[in-house]
Order: C-alpha cells, then sequence, then structure tokens
C-alpha cells in the first residue's frame, strides 16, 4: 500500500483501540493540531485526506492542546487520548511544557512535532537550531527527559516499529505518559510501499496485574494488628474503576477513607468512611486521623510532599505502610510493604483475605466527629459573609451548590486547588479534576475542553485565577468554534493569590505578586486597568458578569442553561482565608536576611522543619 509517512501514520492512528473488561474504544478518537511547513504537507496533508478516520481540531496554543489531549485521556481513565501534531521550532518545543504536565501526571499524549530535513539539502532552514556539535541536533531533544518513549523517523521504514514502540508505552498502566515521535519534516511527505497489516483494526489490552499471594499475606498481617488504619485513596483507585470495591472494603471493615488531590471523589463525601482531603491541603479530620495512624494504606498514590505534608503528617513512631500500587516505583515509597497490582484487584485481594477483620467502634466514632467537625468548617466557609467582595470559598460554595452531582469541577494552579481538595464536596469519582502533578498554570481552560470532549454528557466547571487565565485562555476560541459547552468560572483577584501568600509565609511581603502599575519604588501602584471579562468575550465567549454571592449563583443558573461556552467573572478578595488544614509544607526560607519579616519566618520554618522524618 503506497502512502507517505504522513498517511501511514494517520491510518495506523485511527485503526488503535483499547480493552479492558471487555469493553473496546478508539484509542486515538481526533488529533489536535496547529500547522506550518514543518507538518502541512505531511500530517496535515494526511489528515485532511483521512479526515473520516481520524479527525481534526484546529487548536489556538501548542501547551494547550496537550493539555486537552491530558485532560481527555485522564477522563477516560487513560483508555483512550488524542495526538497533536506541530510544525518545527517554536511550534514544536511550545509542547514540552505539556508533555512535562503529561509524564509527571502519568497521562497518555502522543505528540508529534515536526522536524528539519533529515536529508539535510539546504541547512540551515527556517526555525532550525543549529549545533556544531552534532548536525543530528534539532530543539526536538527537548522532549526527551519529559517524554516516556522518544524517537526520530529518519527514514521511513522506521515508522513500525516506532509506532508499535509508542503503543506499547501508551497503552502501560505502569509505564504511560508523553510519546514523541519526531517527524522531520521530508520524511513527513515521503512515499514508501507499506504492508497492509500495519493498518488492520489493532485492540491493546489494557491487564490488571494481580496481587502475589505472599504480598497479601504480609500485607494483611500487617492490617490484622492495626488499631488506628487509615486508607489513602489516590488516582489509581479512579482509573482502575475501583472505587465500588474500596467503598465494600471500607465499609465492612470501618477503616476511614482520606484522599489525596488525585484521588479525590474515590469515595462520595458524605460517606460515612469518608474523612475527605489529606496532606498540606487536607481536611483536619483526615489530618488529625493520619498523625496517630499506625498503619497507612495506600491505594494508587504516589505520596507526593502535599500527601505527606513534606513527610511530617504520618507521625506515630511506629507507622507501617501498605502500598497497592500497579507501578513498583510507587509501591516501595516510604519503606511500604508492596503490593504490586492493579488497584480494584488490589481491594479485592484484601477485602477477602481480611474477612472477619473491623477498626475497633471507638475509632469509627472517633473518626466520625471530627469529620462533622469539617463540614461544619466547611458550612461556614461557604455561608456568605458580610464583606464588600466575597472570599474564594464563598465562590467555591456557590459552583458546588449550583452544579450537579455528575458535573466536573476542573482546576490546576494557584490557591483555588487547595481550596477545592479541602471544601469541594466531590459525589461522583470522575466530578473533581484538579491537575496538581505539574500545577500547571493555564491547563484550567484546555484541560476543561478536553473533560468535555471526552464525556460530552457532563457539564463542565472551569474554576480559574486571573493569573492562569492570563497564561492561556485562547482555547476559548476552540471551544467556542467546535460548540463544546465549557462554564468558565473566572476569579479575579488581580494578582497571584497563591504565590503572595506563600511569599508572606516566607518572609518576603508578597513581592512581585501584585498586578500593579510601576512607581519609583517599584510595582506598587494603581491596580492595571485590565478587563478579562472583556477579553473573553473577544475570544467569542459569552460573559457573565457577578460581584456578589446572589448575583454569582444567577449567573452560575443562566450558565448551565446555556448551550454556549460562558465565562462567570467574579472578584474576590484576595486576603480572606479558607479553613486552615493545620498541616505543613516544606518551603525553605532564607537562611540569612537584613528583614525583620524574612527572620521571623525562618524562626518559624527551623520549628517546623523538625516535624520531618524519615520513614525508612
Amino acid at each position: 500500500m503506497r502512502l507517505t509517512v504522513g498517511q501511514a501514520l494517520v491510518r495506523f492512528l485511527a485503526a488503535q483501540w483499547s480493552e479492558r473488561d471487555g469493553e473496546e474504544r478508539r484509542f486515538f478518537p481526533g488529533c489536535f493540531g496547529i500547522f506550518g511547513h514543518g507538518n502541512v504537507a505531511g500530517v496535515g496533508q494526511a489528515l485532511l485526506e483521512y479526515g473520516e478516520e481520524l479527525p481534526y481540531y484546529m487548536a489556538r496554543n501548542e501547551q494547550a492542546m496537550v493539555h486537552a489531549a491530558s485532560g481527555f485521556a485522564r477522563m477516560s481513565d487513560r483508555l483512550s487520548t488524542l495526538a497533536c501534531t506541530t510544525s518545527i521550532g517554536p511550534g514544536a518545543t511550545n509542547m514540552v511544557t505539556g508533555a512535562a504536565l503529561a509524564t509527571i501526571n502519568r497521562l497518555p499524549v502522543l505528540l508529534l512535532p515536526g522536524d528539519v530535513f533529515a536529508t539535510r539539502p539546504a541547512n540551515p532552514v527556517l526555525q532550525e537550531l543549529e549545533d556544531a556539535r552534532s548536525y543530528d541536533a534539532s530543539v526536538n531533544d527537548c522532549f526527551k527527559p519529559v517524554s516516556k518513549y522518544w524517537d526520530r523517523i529518519n527514514r521511513p521504514e522506521q515508522l513500525p516499529s516506532a509506532l508499535m514502540a509508542a503503543m506499547r508505552v501508551l497503552t502501560d498502566p505502569v509505564e504511560t505518559g508523553a510519546v514523541t515521535l519526531s517527524l522531520p519534516q521530508d520524511v513527513q511527505a515521503e512515499a514508501y510501499d507499506w504492508p497492509e497489516e500495519l493498518f488492520a483494526r489493532r485492540v491493546w489490552r489494557i491487564p490488571r496485574a494481580l496481587p502475589e499471594p505472599a504480598a497479601l499475606d504480609e500485607a494483611c498481617a500487617i492490617l490484622q494488628a492495626a488499631e488506628r488504619p487509615l486508607i489513602v485513596a489516590g488516582g489509581g483507585v479512579i482509573y482502575s474503576g475501583a472505587t465500588d470495591d474500596l467503598r465494600a472494603f471500607a465499609e465492612r471493615t470501618g477503616i476511614p477513607v482520606a484522599e489525596t488531590q488525585a484521588g479525590k471523589g474515590a469515595l462520595p463525601w458524605d460517606h460515612a468512611c469518608s474523612v475527605g482531603a489529606i496532606g498540606a491541603t487536607g481536611t483536619t479530620a483526615a489530618n488529625a486521623l493520619a498523625r496517630e495512624a499506625d498503619v497507612i494504606l495506600g491505594i494508587g498514590t504516589r505520596y507526593s510532599d502535599f500527601t505527606t505534608a513534606s513527610h511530617s503528617l504520618f507521625a506515630n513512631p511506629r507507622v507501617r505502610f501498605v502500598n497497592v500500587n500497579v507501578a513498583r516505583f510507587d509501591a516501595a515509597k516510604l519503606a511500604g510493604t508492596m503490593v504490586v497490582a492493579d488497584a480494584r484487584e488490589g481491594v479485592r485481594g484484601l477485602n477477602a483475605a481480611l474477612d472477619g477483620y473491623a477498626v475497633p467502634n471507638a475509632y469509627k466514632h472517633e473518626a466520625t466527629a471530627l469529620m462533622a467537625r469539617w463540614n461544619a468548617a466547611v458550612d461556614a466557609a461557604y455561608a456568605p459573609q458580610d464583606r464588600p467582595l466575597p472570599a474564594q470559598s464563598e465562590v467555591i460554595g456557590a459552583v458546588n451548590e449550583m452544579s450537579g452531582p455528575r458535573d466536573v469541577v476542573v482546576c490546576a494552579a494557584g490557591s483555588m486547588p487547595g481550596d477545592l481538595h479541602k471544601l469541594w464536596r466531590a459525589s461522583d469519582p470522575k466530578g473533581y479534576h484538579v491537575e496538581y502533578g505539574y500545577s500547571c498554570m493555564g491547563y484550567e481552560i484546555a484541560g476543561g475542553l478536553g473533560v468535555r470532549m471526552a464525556d460530552p454528557s457532563r457539564e463542565v466547571f472551569v474554576m480559574v485565577g486571573d493569573g492562569s487565565y492570563l497564561m492561556m485562555a485562547q482555547e476559548l476560541t476552540t471551544a467556542v468554534a467546535e460548540g463544546i459547552k465549557l462554564v468558565v468560572v473566572l476569579v479575579q483577584n488581580h494578582g497571584y493569590a497563591s504565590i503572595g501568600n506563600l511569599s508572606e509565609s516566607v518572609g518576603a511581603q508578597r513581592f512581585g505578586t501584585r498586578y500593579r502599575a510601576r512607581t519609583g519604588t517599584g510595582l506598587d501602584g494603581e491596580r492595571l486597568p485590565v478587563d478579562l471579562a472583556a477579553n473573553a468575550a473577544s475570544l467569542g465567549a459569552d460573559v457573565l458578569r457577578a460581584s456578589s454571592v446572589a448575583e454569582l449563583r444567577d449567573a452560575l443558573r443562566r450558565a448551565r442553561e446555556s448551550d454556549r461556552t460562558t465565562v462567570v467573572h467574579v472578584e474576590t478578595d484576595p486576603y480572606a482565608d479558607a479553613p486552615d488544614s493545620e498541616a505543613w509544607w516544606d518551603v525553605p526560607v532564607a537562611e540569612v536576611s537584613a528583614l525583620d519579616s524574612t527572620r521571623e519566618a525562618r524562626a518559624r520554618y527551623e520549628k517546623e522543619v523538625w516535624s520531618r522524618r524519615r520513614h525508612l
């Protein structure tokens, strides 16, 4: 079958399927792209010719389209994703941040950056990096450290093996992340005689690793002896579809369940065993239990520093860890007893082997009482206060109230992810989508686009601060063009509120965090005359403005009823704090300074750092 490399690539991608538990789905339902001289005649021409097999979506920013693909992959439980094609040079390197986000979050995305001529007929071509050490180097080498698989296709003959390797990685729950196939522009347009079987329908089965019996026995022995165990549910619980099994296990044993950012929604917020978020942005209930827990059962978590409160949270000197994880790398963390298995199969194995085990009634009552106090604190934080501008917690409360149980909230960076983690009341495993592996400013709108593309049956509420909005708002235009409706809650507080709070905590006096005009003493003048609502309207979205919580609720109701992408603009008070998690996050403070604020912060830091411990 004589096709160009670009045509062969597109036809191969269109024929790939994934299967888990007997359910098959297309692995690549479409391809995002922005065209230039590095891909328009190759992959671009192929998408034109074979668009019925692999639909094309026009993006407005290369980084954003990778974020959208990541959002799509996460919403699809990593069983499906989108490809992304770019030209050479800046179009390619714009994707590097998106690649890092996908790999850190263990999300499959396929990146197809154009590259310089493999045949080198007229070096240097436009946008080529000249490296005196090697003519084979290009800017696409930047993708190597942030990709789980990287290859450059210098000859058509290399394409089949590279495609098979790419699919192996993309469909591996342990190894998945960004995959980059660098495509020299001349090779993309080169014709070759391909074997027809390359384009046959191919199904990649996603395995469910079973726990080793000996490992399960060891884990059960530790749990059988536990009096104050605590489950930490991570993203693996949701990706593996283990939420029903986790609920059954928690109900039978009475073990409280705390949730990481990626694991939030593993249990409904009002379930009797749920103690909410854990760690630096957690609930006081989960954190109080974590401090005294004698066994931590981590399921599908990678134990980030926010989850462990920088290794200060699990304070019981006799605490032991049992880690159920599909990746041995994560299962070994904190010197845990490793149960290397799919989360669903691991929980099922534990539930069967621990038949008859239950925590003491006094412990269950303690967890219930702690959670009742936290829920009262959330009620108070959600309730409208008598202040000129609403607090961010009031805005979150209004969105939580106006969204349905299957609706999805999307966020990524700033102070909102922390407030959402501790405050948001999730009722559905897919209702909470906060990117907090890379916490990338600008993910929100693009990620929300991918979420809605993956599941059009759900309303998607994107919560984005002014700082993240200014980083990347262009995909509002993509949503409008494609008729993919989003509700974007744009929170305006005239600066980097999250970093402002952090700056103040380390004695840096909110330096460089406010959007102000420059004066003779720095950026401390009047607020900038920026109208982000007008900007959103200029990108094609409908815009509603709210100046109070009552107006916000009305605007959210109207936005939900609309069939168009709508931006709801609301100003908030950046100094109104949410309830405290009573947990620490390690950000080093300058050891010497002439500033009183920094010296005071250093003194506090030196006290806090002693709470950090090694788990060996």
